[in-house]
């Protein structure tokens, strides 16, 4: 690196992992210039796009990443798509060091029979749709009275709840137009959430869990022969308190009377129940989900019993984790859905590939709260750091840096957006809300939400 310009730092993909990691960088003494590329218009990724519209609390995030981006020490460069409008060979030469915090954007797989029918959806489409993703389809086909979701983590509690949740009770938050007409047109009546392991070994946190027993006109019902408890669940209990509050509240719900669920649409919890299978009928569209009775081992595992049971439903969504997807010119673990890398710094066939490190789900996996996420970033800047402090950073173009991609930008005329084009879209996007009594309204279109930010329009 020359000493008489500042270390300059690509950071790709805004969402939580990318900001952290620019704001951690910011603050390590080094001289260092940061471009934040982002593939989307707008800033801020899963926090915008994976959270459910009717949980605002946790939007909030996005409030602190906001102060992060509008200090203005770190350049979003937004609509850029690395692969395709920049390659990643490009970068490495334009930047002394390139950051890929790209997420997990896929859904993992389910591999079992009927997975590829037509109506067996992943849960991170659905959420997507929902959350007004722009590469997301603008419809989403909801003709399933019954569904089933697969899976025990609170993106498959989002799932369920906002499948049973009436539209007119979404209207006072950010949903999008589309996803409003969408769901009026909703036909389901129960929704069938299938956990494999047993009440002491779910996913949900106690709020997500407690909130979807206060969602209006729908019952949650659980069943006293899913509840089992070996040794290893006495142990969870006891050992952490969001586990003996998460099975408070599935205990409480077996305690209510028949004659108290009377809500139009339900939320059914099985536990103990591992999937097999997705039926089909005879014209080749889901008709149902067969389980397996599983048992508690003594440790907290579980194994097959052998007994079956098909529950029938017309749609299902898995709902069992999300997966990285690979980035062009990166090496990539497609069974791990990640990036090779050693405490962040990227492995090439077991070799440090010197100036690129990730950061995020794309190096760990998509595991964690943003606690971890801000862990992640403190471990990779600080072998950024001392792989700058030793001499090993140096970029080889001669437009080294920013003016250099934007003007790489400009010339294959990529309508690239900026924090003020972001900031341009976010008043529009308020205002749209504010004629309708709301926050906000979100923008779905990428068209529309590039030209907003550009001032197109």
């Amino acid at each position: 690196m020359s000493s008489s310009r500042p270390l300059s730092v690509a950071i790709i993909g805004a969402g939580p992992a990318g900001i952290y990691a620019a704001d951690i960088l910011t603050k390590t003494g080094l001289d260092v210039r940061i471009d934040l590329l982002e593939r989307l218009p707008a800033p801020f990724g899963l926090v915008r796009y994976g959270v459910a519209p009717d949980h605002p609390r946790i939007k909030q995030i996005i409030v602190a990443l906001h102060k992060v981006l509008s200090r203005g020490d770190i350049s979003l460069v937004g609509n850029v798509d690395v692969g395709t409008d920049v390659t990643l060979e490009e970068l490495r030469e334009r930047y002394d060091a390139v950051i890929v915090a790209t997420g997990a954007d896929q859904d993992a797989p389910l591999p079992i029979p009927g997975a590829d029918l037509p109506e067996a959806y992943g849960a991170a489409d659905f959420v997507s749709w929902y959350d007004g993703h722009p590469d997301a389809p603008a419809t989403w086909p909801l003709e399933a009275e019954q569904v089933a979701v697969l899976g025990v983590g609170n993106v498959a509690l989002d799932v369920a709840r906002i499948l049973a949740k009436h539209v007119e009770d979404l209207l006072p938050t950010e949903i999008p137009a589309n996803v409003v007409e969408g769901l009026r047109a909703n036909r389901v009546t129960d929704v069938h959430v299938f956990g494999r392991r047993g009440p002491a070994q779910v996913k949900f946190t106690p709020l997500e869990l407690r909130e979807l027993g206060h969602v209006p006109d729908v019952d949650v019902i659980v069943y006293p022969e899913d509840f089992e408890f070996d040794e290893g669940s006495m142990e969870a209990i006891r050992s952490s308190n969001q586990t003996k509050q998460v099975v408070k509240t599935l205990t409480d719900w077996t305690l209510r009377e028949p004659e108290e669920l009377t809500a139009s649409r339900r939320i059914h919890l099985h536990f103990l129940h591992r999937p097999v299978e997705i039926l089909a009928d005879g014209d080749g569209h889901v008709a149902g989900v067969r389980t397996e009775r599983t048992e508690l081992t003594g440790d907290g595992t579980v194994r097959g019993t052998g007994e079956l049971v098909d529950t029938p439903v017309q749609a299902v969504y898995r709902a069992v984790g999300y997966f990285g997807s690979p980035m062009p010119g990166l090496p990539f673990d497609a069974t791990g859905g990640v990036v090779p890398n050693e405490e962040g710094r990227v492995l090439d066939r077991g070799e440090v590939l010197t100036g690129v490190y990730v950061t995020g789900w794309i190096k760990r996996g998509p595991v964690g709260l943003i606690g971890s996420t801000k862990s992640d970033a403190q471990q990779t800047i600080a072998h950024l750091v001392q792989d700058a402090e030793a001499g090993l950073l140096t970029a080889s173009a001669p437009d080294a840096g920013h003016e250099g991609l934007l003007a790489r930008l400009e010339e294959r005329g990529v309508r690239y957006t900026t924090w003020a084009g972001w900031e341009l879209l976010d008043a529009y996007e308020r205002s749209l809300g504010e004629a309708e009594g709301r926050e906000r309204i979100k923008v779905v279109s990428r068209e529309t939400m590039t030209a907003v930010s550009r001032q197109e329009v």
